[in-house]
C-alpha cells in the first residue's frame, strides 16, 4: 500500500503520542538505511563517504547514517546545508551534537571543501518530503555537485527535489542510485523509477496501530 506525506506525518505523530519517539524513529531510518548500505557493499570500511544534511530531520536522519558508517569504519565527511544553529528540530540537533564530539567523522558547512572529492558513496538527506517551490541556495548547488559527482547516490526517505505525492520535479533534483524510504512507500515515487533508483521501504518501528483512522 502507499501512502501520501500528509498520511505519513500523522503515522509518525499518532507513533510518538503512542510513546514511540521521533528520536528513535530517526535513529532506526538511519540505521536501516546503513543496513541497505551493507547489502549492496559488504565491507563499508574502505569506503569513502560524502553526506549532505539539510536542516531539518530528512537532514536528521542523514547524521545518523554518518554515525553509522563511522561505526563501520567508513571515511565520512559531513556537510551541513546551513548554520547549526538553524537547525530545525530537536532529533535533528541532538544526532548534530554527537557527531561533534566525534574526531572519526569531517564536518564542513562549505561545498568548497567536498568539490574535489572523489567518494565512493553520496548520501543525499537535504529535502525529503518537505519540498515546496524552487529549490534555493546552497541546496541547489548541492544537487549539482551530487549529480556530476561519480559515486553510488543514495537518497534518505526521497531524492531532494523529487514531489513523493506526485513523482514530479522540483526545478533542480538529485538522481540516485537507491532510495530508501521509511515505513511504507510514498504514493509518487514508483512513477520515479529513474530518479529514485532502486527503491527499498524499510521498517522504522511505528507500531502498526499508529496507522489506524490514517489508513
Amino acid at each position: 500500500m502507499e501512502i501520501t506525506v500528509k498520511q505519513m506525518y500523522q503515522i509518525e505523530e499518532n507513533g510518538h503520542q503512542m510513546g514511540f519517539p521521533r528520536q528513535l524513529m530517526m535513529e532506526n531510518a538511519g540505521a536501516s538505511m546503513v543496513k541497505e548500505l551493507v547489502n549492496k557493499f559488504g565491507n563499508l570500511s574502505s569506503k569513502k563517504v560524502l553526506i549532505f544534511a539539510g536542516l531539518g530531520n530528512n537532514g536528521g536522519d542523514a547524521l545518523v547514517v554518518a554515525r553509522h558508517l563511522a561505526g563501520h569504519g567508513s571515511k565520512v565527511t559531513v556537510v551541513l546545508l546551513g548554520d547549526p544553529k538553524d537547525i530545525k528540530t530537536i532529533e535533528c540537533k541532538a544526532n548534530w551534537q554527537v557527531l561533534q564530539k566525534m574526531k572519526s567523522v569531517k564536518l564542513t558547512h562549505a561545498l568548497n571543501d567536498v568539490y574535489d572529492m572523489k567518494p565512493d558513496i553520496i548520501v543525499d538527506g537535504i529535502l525529503g518530503t518537505g519540498i515546496s517551490g524552487t529549490i534555493r541556495e546552497p541546496q541547489a548547488s548541492a544537487i549539482d555537485l551530487i549529480n556530476k559527482t561519480k559515486a553510488f547516490k543514495v537518497a534518505v526517505d526521497v531524492p531532494t527535489g523529487l514531489d513523493p505525492d506526485t513523482g514530479l520535479t522540483s526545478d533542480k533534483y538529485v538522481t540516485a542510485d537507491m532510495t530508501v524510504t521509511f515505513h511504507k512507500m510514498k504514493r509518487g515515487m514508483p512513477k520515479s523509477a529513474d530518479i529514485c533508483g532502486t527503491i527499498f521501504v524499510e521498517k522504522i518501528g511505528i507500531p502498526p496501530e499508529a496507522e489506524i483512522g490514517v489508513l
